[in-house]
């Protein structure tokens, strides 16, 4: 029998002023499973997870986490629930140091324990740049910072908007790399990329939404089978 899920969007409408990007969007991630969010641009990801953070007013359904009816809850709230969250754009503090940053929104773990030593052990860049300010880290080290600092906040899953945007090939390999670590602690992982063949290699299972509502959603070996998805609802 398959446990309850860790994080369950119920039925979600949301959106900007008179503008309802989100219509009915229902999806779930269970304990230890990491899931991509996928589909073209402007089609919601971005929105359902601002949605899902309490950033943005859902208007229909619920989000549960653990099963509790978190739907309005503030940030701070659905933090504190056990989810960790990489904006897109990472949005570091820029006038604080790397460690500063690290320890900003810290809080004790729940068993994972997610330390300094760990998360710098995970991203050595970070150490080599401790006492750095936030603008003078690249673009792969900001995203690094932004991913470790979700991490101190010891989550039970971590939420990615845009895991390697931009960044170089090297640094986008250290990210998913990264991500396959906390994957095999059994971490949850729920990301938006835009790289599949590098979310095929990483995920269970996979969402896709098209004009703000659930296209389609199966496992890895579903979407492989059939070429036709990628093409239908991915590609540009």
């Amino acid at each position: 029998m398959r446990s309850e899920p860790l994080l369950e969007l119920d039925g979600i409408d949301a959106g900007y002023g008179g503008a309802q990007v989100l219509f009915g969007l229902s999806f779930a991630v269970r304990a230890g499973e990491v899931v991509t969010l996928m589909g073209r641009n402007g089609m919601g990801k971005t929105t359902a997870l601002r949605t899902l953070f309490g950033l943005l007013p859902a208007t229909a359904g619920r989000i549960l986490i653990n099963g509790r009816d978190m739907t309005g809850a503030p940030p701070h709230r659905i933090a504190a629930a056990g989810l960790g969250y990489v904006p897109e754009g990472r949005q570091i503090f820029p006038r604080l140091t790397v460690m500063e940053n690290l320890v900003a929104t810290a809080r004790p773990g729940t068993g994972r324990g997610w330390t300094l030593e760990r998360v710098l052990a995970l991203f050595p860049r970070l150490g080599e740049r401790a006492h750095n300010m936030g603008p003078q880290l690249s673009g792969g080290e900001q995203q690094m910072l932004a991913i470790g600092r979700a991490l101190m906040t010891n989550p039970d899953l971590l939420v990615l908007d845009e895991a390697t945007e931009g960044l170089a090939p090297v640094v986008r390999a250290d990210i998913w790399r990264a991500l396959a670590a906390l994957r095999a602690e059994g971490l949850a992982i729920l990301v938006v990329d835009k790289n599949l063949d590098a979310l095929l290699r990483l995920a269970d299972r996979h969402v896709v939404m098209e004009a703000g509502r659930l296209a389609w959603s199966g496992t890895t070996a579903e979407l492989k089978a059939d070429p036709t998805l990628a093409t239908r609802f991915l590609e540009v």
